[in-house]
């Protein structure tokens, strides 16, 4: 069996409670009205050397809020938020804050919202204080500082492979911190796991625009845009082994109208005439290069191994609309059907749907899925590419780049199927805001154009991307290749969070082996 990771759960740090009758906390944007109080809490959910997840949930305990913006201070300098959830985050010296987003601005009396980040520490890791929501304190507010020890826990692990099965003894270092009471209002605990952690930091390819990212039999499995002849994959046992694994050379392009310039590879494990079998789908065209000439093209695996044996299978041309160049092809499977994704150029760059009567062949011409109309949509040109599908708890999603590459406002946007053909752009709802940004803090621009995948061990959902270091980064091959944790909101969708900064050691996947 696939060795996994122990997650236990991690009590609860109360910062503050303010009895009814003592003001003041979360009044909305704007407003002075009165309230009666509040609550606040803080947990460290994990903590490993240099970093730790924490989470901050708030309960009203006054007036309706209508927008927040919460706000608290670390001890520390070295206290850092580098990634954070269900809010906008940043960071000024040691003062945190942290802002609604669209939808969980509006918070009824006596409902919470609870918040998620991951930090960095060094030498010690003290609870903040200072919490505060819309400029009004939490009076108690201020937290008890922990310094963390250090304990050794021991672990065996299995990892199973179709190449090998390894047995791993693995010994490795978690803190854990001390339990303090200060007062009558405010109570501090913090408690950690004792089983080990790996991380891993970003980039895991310097040179990694449209990365594709597999785990399949216990490896990660990434592929790249190549920009060359050359179809290239490499693969480690951990997330952060892709960072030194080398590339190795699936396929080279040879026909004529795909002969080179190849970018957007994807791989998608497929029912085929020999039953499954990897499916490798590109973009490429004539070379010189050509844009006109790009077009989508597939290889087929000999069998289940995602490196290959590949032969080329067929040219994935529009039956009746061959036209105009189509790029970055992807598949999404609803009920029991399947779709090629894309999207091609009419005077703007929208999204299309094909649908096909197998991997390879198309059983009909494209619709138009999505054409961008949002301001965020259309900066440096109007575009909406690289579209990925995710799907969960019957919810199907796609997840698109909008505005130009060469930008550093390239980002993410949503579509949510909402029933009914999925071939008409009608059955599709987009929505109003971008879910995955810029942002300066990090040093992280142009963020997109990835896909979605799951922890070993199936608890975590991932993302895997591409950004730039600099707004000045444009749309070329020193595009690095990042990953990162992602979660879920209350309603179902996917919540991306902030782009972390690279360089900041992460926590793995769950269920990771310990090792490249």
């Amino acid at each position: 069996m696939r060795m996994s990771r122990s997650r236990s759960r991690l009590s609860l740090l109360t910062v503050a409670t303010v009895a009814a009758g003592q003001s003041l906390l979360l009044a909305g944007p704007g407003t002075a009205a009165a309230v009666t109080g509040c609550s606040a809490g803080y947990s460290v959910t994990s903590q490993w050397p240099g970093g730790f997840q924490g989470a901050v949930s708030i309960t009203n305990l006054g007036d309706p809020l209508n927008g927040w913006t919460l706000t608290f201070v670390f001890a520390d300098l070295a206290q850092r938020v580098s990634q954070g959830w269900n809010a906008t985050w940043g960071q000024s010296g040691g003062t945190v804050t942290a802002a609604s987003m669209s939808w969980n601005g509006a918070v009824a009396t006596n409902s919470s919202v609870t918040l998620g980040f991951i930090g960095a520490w060094s030498g010690s890791n003290p609870a903040p204080s200072g919490f505060a929501v819309n400029g009004v304190a939490c009076t108690g507010s201020t937290g008890t500082g922990t310094t963390a020890t250090t304990t050794t826990a021991t672990t065996t692990r299995t990892t199973t492979s179709t190449r090998s099965t390894t047995t791993i003894p693995t010994t490795t270092t978690r803190p854990t911190t001390t339990t303090t009471t200060r007062s009558t209002t405010t109570t501090t605990t913090i408690t950690t796991r004792t089983s080990g952690t790996t991380t891993y930091t970003n980039p895991l390819k310097a040179r990694g625009p449209d990365p594709w990212l597999q785990y399949y039999n216990g490896y990660y499995y990434l592929a790249t845009t190549t920009w060359n002849n050359t179809i290239t994959m490499r693969r480690a046992t951990t997330l952060g082994g892709l960072a030194t694994a080398q590339d190795t050379v699936i396929f080279t392009l040879t026909r004529p109208n795909g002969a080179g310039t190849m970018w957007a590879p994807e791989f998608h494990l497929l029912n085929g005439p020999n039953g499954q079998r990897w499916y490798f789908y590109y973009t490429a065209g004539q070379e010189p290069y050509n844009l006109g000439t790009q077009r989508i093209h597939v290889l087929e695996s000999a069998g289940l191994d995602p490196m290959g044996p590949y032969t080329f299978k067929a040219d994935l041309l529009d039956p009746v609309s061959d036209n105009t160049w189509e790029l970055d092809g992807s598949i999404l499977q609803l009920d029991g059907r399947l779709y090629l994704l894309g999207t091609f150029y009419n005077g703007s760059q929208p999204m299309f749907i094909r649908p096909m009567s197998n991997p390879w062949t198309a059983s009909g011409t494209r619709r138009i899925l999505s054409t961008p109309s949002y301001g965020w949509e259309t900066v440096g040109g109007a575009v909406n590419e690289g579209p990925e599908v995710i799907q969960r708890g019957g919810k199907t999603f796609i997840v698109f780049s909008a505005s130009h590459c060469s930008t550093p406002e390239y980002k993410l946007g949503l579509l949510t199927y909402n029933g009914g053909d999925p071939l008409l752009s009608s059955s599709w709802v987009k929505s109003p805001n971008p879910v995955f940004v810029r942002s300066d803090a990090n040093g992280v621009y142009g963020p997109g154009h990835g896909n979605f995948f799951t922890s070993p061990d199936g608890t975590e959902s991932w993302m895997v991307y591409h950004a730039n270091s600099s707004a000045s980064g444009g749309c070329d091959m020193n595009r690095s290749t990042r990953a990162q944790r992602f979660t879920w909101n209350a309603d179902g969708t996917p919540d991306f969070g902030t782009p972390v900064r690279a360089g900041v050691a992460l926590p793995a996947p769950a269920g990771e082996p310990v090792g490249p």
